[in-house]
């Protein structure tokens, strides 16, 4: 009788092991029939982090035209794109006129001018306020970039700084501060999205002389 149960219970057994060869046959045909038709198909289809990176932004790429503008600068001067051909640009856009951050980086930009003349480049500091705020900004402080105002927005907006904001959990529409580096062409070669004022100014000009 005891032999019985013993061969009853081997039975069981060896169906599960069977099971158990077969589930491991089937899973692992999928895994690897997975891997092999899914994973280069990924690979292809899959932006470069770069393309994706330049997709997502709101600025001019960099290897493209940067768009014309035509904007009052301080002491009733105009500034055009097309009359600095031949030089290169560039174009720091700023929130506001005597902020800190806004002023330590427009005196530090004017500090190293001279070295932006030997290096061929013009410096333009771009805000949304009037003449009158830029030439008082400007005296008060004894910048020598030139600050254009774009009263309208629609420079700042066209070259990608008009975004939304974020302060103390307030969303706000505003300018970004950011940085654009051009060619004697006018086509964009650097972009600084989201800039920190400490040691920028230093880095533009690198920037600048390597160009």
């Amino acid at each position: 009788m005891a032999t019985t149960p013993g061969k009853s219970a081997s039975k069981p057994k060896a169906k599960a092991g069977t099971g158990t060869r077969k589930a491991s046959g089937v899973s692992t045909t999928k895994t690897g029939s997975a891997a092999k038709s899914g994973a280069p198909a990924a690979k292809k289809n899959a932006p470069s982090k770069a393309a994706a990176k330049a997709a997502e932004s709101p600025f001019p790429p960099e290897g493209k035209k940067a768009p014309a503008f035509s904007l009052p600068a301080d002491y009733g001067s105009t500034v055009k794109l097309k009359d600095l051909a031949g030089q290169k640009v560039v174009i720091y856009f700023y929130p506001k006129d005597n902020t800190p951050g806004c002023t330590t980086e427009a005196i530090a930009f004017s500090a190293l001018k001279k070295q932006f003349d030997k290096a061929g480049t013009v410096v333009l500091g771009v805000s949304k306020d009037s003449i009158q705020k830029h030439c008082n900004f400007r005296d008060k402080h004894d910048l020598t970039v030139r600050l254009l105002s774009d009263e309208d927005g629609s420079m700042i907006d066209a070259y990608g700084a008009w975004q939304e904001k974020s302060l103390y959990g307030r969303k706000f529409m505003g300018i970004v501060r950011s940085t654009l580096l051009l060619d004697e062409k006018g086509v964009v070669r650097r972009v600084w999205p989201k800039v920190k004022v400490k040691g920028h100014a230093e880095e533009v000009l690198e920037a600048a002389k390597a160009l």
